[in-house]
């Protein structure tokens, strides 16, 4: 049995089921394959709050509209918790805790089997402590034995419209461990992000430092990018036109997950 037939016996044997839904590849090609086996039984839901960066709510209701998946939003309130506003190293767990406790919740009253996740075997490489909070919520991973290469493939096969869109975690991610999160500061940072956005970039990281915000581009973008020249002084303009003090280009490429680097973890917290 190939990979999409092996998943899709998987989710219909479920009989219904909620997919936690971002809209991006991973959890959108979940959706789909939802959609395809589950029909009607099957419920996308998005969940809102500062931590969601502009223009994610819009693309995730075009890919739902566009694969055939009833959607839904929900707010969730992660600021709440202290764990998540003092960002140490579980702060995923706490964020992944507010959501899979209202998912969990819409899946008991309204007779949903399941909640679906997309998470990939990529992620069992990187420290992800959300997956800890999925595994006591009882969350199904039906791409956990896929690498993102092959999410990518299937998700092409299906034509799923974010196949290929860069990976946009929460905005959250930028913030250092051990800097509080505060609505101001994801303000800020979404502010900069879309004001890079503005000049002609798509995939992109403001990494929040304070008064120093901190610009990340992928290998091709950053080519563009001349250190000292006219690009570079506009780029630095529209991280203070957000309000930082101080901004700077970074030289080294994008790489998701870089702030994990200063953590003395190198694994998943799948299991504990």
């Amino acid at each position: 049995m190939d990979d999409l037939a092996h998943i899709e016996a998987q989710v219909a044997d479920l009989g219904s089921a909620i997919v936690a839904f971002s809209g991006g590849v991973d959890s959108s090609l979940v959706a789909a394959i939802a959609a395809r086996t589950l029909g009607p039984k099957a419920l996308a839901i998005t969940a809102v709050s500062p931590a969601l960066a502009t223009g994610e709510l819009v693309g995730a209701r075009d890919v739902a509209k566009t694969i055939g998946i009833a959607h839904r939003t929900i707010t969730t309130d992660e600021l709440r918790r202290d764990g998540y506003r003092a960002n140490g190293p579980d702060r995923c767990y706490h964020c992944k805790t507010e959501l899979y406790d209202a998912l969990e919740g819409i899946a008991a009253e309204q007779g949903y089997a399941a909640v679906l996740s997309g998470a990939n075997a990529d992620d069992l490489g990187d420290w992800r402590p959300g997956l800890e909070a999925a595994r006591e919520h009882g969350v199904v991973h039906p791409l956990i034995e896929l690498p993102k290469a092959r999410v990518r493939e299937l998700a092409e096969a299906l034509a799923v419209p974010s196949a290929r869109k860069p990976a946009s975690p929460c905005l959250a991610s930028r913030i250092p461990y051990g800097t509080a999160v505060t609505p101001d500061v994801l303000l800020q940072i979404d502010r900069a992000e879309r004001a890079v956005k503005a000049l002609g970039f798509d995939e992109l990281r403001v990494r929040h430092f304070g008064a120093l915000g901190r610009l990340e581009l992928p290998a091709d973008a950053l080519g563009r990018v001349a250190p000292g020249g006219r690009l570079e002084a506009a780029l630095r303009r529209a991280l203070c036109s957000a309000g930082y003090e101080r901004a700077v280009v970074g030289r080294a490429p994008l790489r998701s997950g870089s702030l994990n680097d200063a953590l003395p973890i190198t694994h998943t917290a799948a299991s504990g």
